[in-house]
């Protein structure tokens, strides 16, 4: 269930690294570059904060080739990833619900603390989209106000490790928190959902110091 669950993970977060590229106008080079970012960047942070070696994408060395191959067919098939760019938010919401979950369940079953867990579910959902940001030059939506985002993973992290511990509802923990938080990210972008944020009026603080 954790191959499967992190295998589609990485497929999800690869079309939207593809999609996000196509969108900035890459060639195949940066293609590939951003689609390999995203889908394994989160999990990386994830595999070095708990000292896990090989990373996980080494590990599993077939990760990789699913990746270059969706790049390349991507690359040929130029209209096909443009006409889809308007659905963006679906793999975006798909990786960070499957990410979420198997970095939740990677950290738990390294012996963490289920705070710590979460968390590290977090990193694991979230960090990839962050560099693809970084990469395309935006200021990553994780950092900005922007639609709710590592607030559907955390939530979903929690929903995972609560239903994990009881013993009768551990079967269903991985696919209602995938679901949580997928329905929680999507509604979140269609309904414009923020978190509290500091308005513009600080930019002032300062100016009338002295």
């Amino acid at each position: 269930m954790y191959r499967v669950v992190e295998l589609l993970a990485v497929v999800s977060s690869a079309f939207y690294g593809v999609l996000l590229a196509r969108r900035h106008h890459m060639d195949f080079v940066g293609v590939f570059c951003l689609a390999f970012v995203v889908a394994f960047g989160g999990g990386t942070l994830r595999d070095l904060f708990l000292d896990r070696h090989p990373l996980f994408w080494i590990r599993e060395e077939y990760y990789p080739i699913i990746v270059f191959v969706i790049a390349l067919i991507s690359s040929v098939l130029k209209t096909v990833p443009v006409h889809l760019e308007r659905y963006l938010s679906i793999p975006d919401a798909l990786g960070l619900g499957l990410f979420s979950v198997v970095g939740t369940s990677a950290a738990i079953d390294y012996g963490t603390s289920w705070f710590i867990a979460s968390l590290l579910g977090v990193v694991t959902g979230t960090f990839g989209g962050v560099m693809g940001d970084v990469i395309c030059n935006r200021v990553p939506s994780l950092f900005r106000p922007a639609p709710l985002f590592a607030t559907c993973s955390f939530v979903g992290s929690w929903i995972y490790i609560l239903m994990r511990s009881v013993a009768s509802l551990e079967t269903f923990a991985a696919p209602v928190a995938i679901a949580v938080i997928v329905a929680f990210r999507l509604i979140s972008i269609r309904f414009h959902l923020y978190l509290p944020h500091v308005g513009d009026e600080v930019s002032d603080l300062g100016q009338n110091d002295g």
